[in-house]
């Protein structure tokens, strides 16, 4: 283990035994990546006797709901009042899969007031480390549950032997890594592959993750998606795909939560595509979401056009203005920015 993992371990094994009720935490719109952290900590923390609950700022997507059997997980903007008192009596506060309070929204201002110990685990560039305590960032792993792992692995309970983890903390550390990767299609390392391979070895079901991560949705689901991909992108200049899902859109196909997941990888498909965009309609703003091949760097553009930012390949962000005027926006930012940072 590289030395500032050793070091991690040690504050990460320190704040743990330290304190005892812990209130975990994830970013609005929670993914796979988010909500598999969540409940891989809080698994292991019950299993260490601490008291750990997990409230997301909103809902996370239906297919996701096997790590949440038995509906643990608080949703702030269903009870705001609850999830407020809960984050209030928390001496932890450890915030997962995010490198800002302001991914968390309205929670964020009280995450900020709190007088709980604040740890933050992630691994997206830029985190703001006045907002915690203890920051714990590596930005050269698969996701922030492989970032986890290794910070659970290096505990003496577990002593580098997965198969001493809870089971439902192992399979959801391997969820989020597999959503977070496109099961392993993008942002993988040598340490992915010895983490789940780790996993596996330790008794981890991996067809029946699968099973219920990629074959458990709608038929109407599969039909949005391809109405999308078939009326709905157009490519700029042949090298940037944007598809906009509008509210009528999202009607007309009875869409949920995640239904729309990965569909922003398709165009990359195409040969001289290097950058696909989503932009989805939303009550107040429009959600941005961006992939794009090795050699064209989307985070400075998100952060710069789209209240965002993300990794290299993989950003993020949103758009405070009507729907009908985004593809215009999006043409003319890709190409003012494209001049600027992409050899094309």
């Amino acid at each position: 283990m590289a030395d500032f993992y050793t070091e991690y371990v040690s504050k990460f094994r320190d704040a743990i035994e330290k304190h005892t009720f812990f209130c975990i935490v994830g970013h609005t719109s929670p993914d796979g990546d988010a909500v598999g952290a969540c409940v891989a900590l809080r698994e292991y923390l019950e299993s260490r006797g601490k008291k750990a609950v997990i409230v997301l700022p909103n809902a996370f997507p239906a297919f996701l709901s096997f790590l949440d059997p038995h509906g643990a997980i608080m949703i702030y903007d269903s009870c705001k009042e609850k999830a407020s008192e809960t984050l209030g009596a928390a001496d932890a506060i450890v915030c997962l899969d995010f490198n800002s309070l302001s991914r968390v929204d309205e929670m964020g201002r009280i995450i900020a007031a709190s007088t709980a110990f604040r740890m933050m685990v992630d691994h997206h560039v830029s985190p703001v480390a006045g907002d915690f305590d203890l920051l714990i960032s590596d930005t050269h792993v698969s996701s922030t549950c492989e970032l986890l792992y290794r910070l659970l692995t290096g505990m003496p309970d577990v002593a580098s032997d997965a198969s001493r983890l809870p089971m439902a903390a192992s399979e959801a550390l391997f969820t989020g890594m597999t959503t977070d990767t496109n099961n392993f299609s993008n942002s993988t390392y040598p340490s992915t592959f010895s983490m789940a391979s780790a996993l596996l070895a330790a008794g981890v079901d991996r067809t029946a993750i699968l099973y219920r991560l990629y074959n458990q949705f709608s038929e109407s689901r599969l039909r949005l998606i391809g109405e999308l991909l078939k009326n709905r992108m157009t490519i700029v200049d042949g090298k940037f795909s944007y598809m906009v899902l509008t509210k009528e859109l999202q009607r007309k196909y009875s869409y949920s939560k995640g239904d729309v997941e990965g569909v922003v990888n398709r165009p990359l498909e195409i040969g001289d595509v290097v950058l696909s965009a989503l932009f989805t309609q939303d009550d107040d703003f429009v959600r941005v979401s961006m992939r794009s091949k090795e050699g064209t760097e989307i985070s400075g553009f998100a952060k710069k056009y789209f209240n965002g930012g993300g990794h290299p390949n993989a950003a993020g962000g949103k758009l405070f203005m009507k729907i009908e005027e985004v593809p215009d926006y999006f043409v003319k930012t890709v190409r003012e920015f494209g001049r600027e940072a992409w050899v094309l």
